[in-house]
């Protein structure tokens, strides 16, 4: 009785195979569970963003206006003498002078000359009326005894007051001419800089301008501004002008002119700068005047897009979806800028990369900065 005897060499083979199978089963399942989880997870963020909420500060309320710098008085200098020549013209344009300094000398030989022979006289007429008095004196004591009539002591009387009229004018005469003599020396009237110079040396100026002298140095910004806005402006506010190049001069409103341009329908207003550094009278100066604070709602400046022409944020929704949402934008301050129409104080907003995105965009927040809702104080808006 014969029996089948089985090969050897097939039970190794058939456990290779069976390890084989095994294998290609667990790679199978091992895919599958890792594409169930990339399904589960959906779409990839396509950036990780830092967001913010809109933060409220408190900023200031400026009134944008455009003006010229002037002299707040310009004192015009001239001479006070006709027909003499000016020896002396001791300042220039720019120079600082004090009250009653002396700015330029008239030759005055032919004023003096004038004035010793009018004090001459006017001694003369004084001798001649006090000699008049006296015999009018006499007279009238000799006149109740009887020995002068009526009509010769009306003649002393009547001499005598002539005299003193005679006496007085040639004393007048030479009043005028010691003012005459002063006025041969034209001072300041007072302190101030030199804006202006016509006089020359060996000119023979009559009554024409010498100087303009910017009185005190004082400069104003006289601005227009329209006249729905005057309601607005007190006298004391706070004003900062920029004269370009770097020239910025901080002022404070003096006075609104009380009417108003009725071509324009603006008015003028008047603002005091007591230190005007760099700024010189004629510069054309753009200024902001300060009319209060109020709070608003604000974002850093790099969350802000502009594209065709428009300012955009992105807003990200519960999603993480980035929604590109059109803002309207206010006052500036540092860094931040003032959000007045588009956004909720809730909103998340993304704050950097933005440039990269686009609306629909899935992202993911890696930071969220919280904000104080109370208002932050902070120096006036820009």
């Amino acid at each position: 009785m014969t029996s089948a005897i089985k090969p050897q060499h097939k039970k190794p083979l058939i456990i290779g195979s069976a390890l084989v199978a095994a294998l290609i089963l667990l790679i199978v399942v091992t895919r599958s569970g890792k594409d169930g989880d990339e399904a589960d997870k959906g779409p990839r963020p396509s950036l990780s963003v830092n967001a913010e909420t809109p933060l409220p500060m408190r900023m200031g309320q400026r009134l944008s206006a455009n003006g010229n710098i002037e002299a707040w008085q310009e004192a015009v200098i001239g001479a006070n003498v006709s027909g003499l020549i000016l020896s002396e013209v001791n300042v220039n344009v720019g120079d600082s002078v004090k009250k009653g300094q002396v700015l330029a000398t008239f030759s005055s030989q032919t004023v003096v000359a004038d004035l010793e022979q009018t004090k001459a006289r006017a001694a003369e007429a004084e001798a001649t009326a006090l000699e008049a008095e006296a015999n009018a004196e006499r007279a009238k004591k000799v006149a109740d005894s009887g020995a002068l009539s009526e009509q010769q002591l009306n003649q002393y009387i009547t001499s005598a007051k002539t005299a003193r009229a005679r006496a007085n004018a040639q004393i007048a005469a030479e009043r005028a001419q010691a003012v005459r003599l002063a006025d041969t020396r034209v001072v300041a009237p007072d302190d101030g800089v030199i804006s202006s110079r016509t006089a020359t040396v060996g000119a023979v100026p009559s009554g024409n301008e010498l100087f303009r002298l910017i009185r005190q140095g004082r400069l104003e910004w006289r601005a227009e501004v329209p006249a729905p806005q005057l309601a607005l402006l007190k006298p004391g506010m706070p004003v900062h002008i920029d004269a370009g190049s770097g020239i910025n001069v901080t002022g404070k409103l003096r006075m609104v002119s009380p009417s108003v341009d009725p071509k324009t329908r603006n008015a003028i207003v008047y603002v005091d700068l007591p230190a005007p550094g760099a700024a010189r009278a004629g510069m054309f100066a753009a200024g902001e005047i300060e009319i209060g604070q109020s709070d608003g709602l604000t974002l850093p400046q790099s969350a802000v897009m502009v594209r065709d022409g428009y300012s955009y944020v992105f807003r990200i929704g519960a999603d993480n979806k980035v929604l590109q949402t059109k803002v309207t934008l206010g006052r500036r301050i540092d860094e931040r800028v003032e959000i007045l129409r588009g956004l909720n104080p809730e909103d998340r907003v993304v704050v950097s990369g933005g440039g990269f995105l686009t609306d629909g965009d899935l992202v993911r927040v890696v930071t969220t900065a919280s904000t104080d809702p109370a208002p932050v104080p902070a120096p006036a808006a820009k």
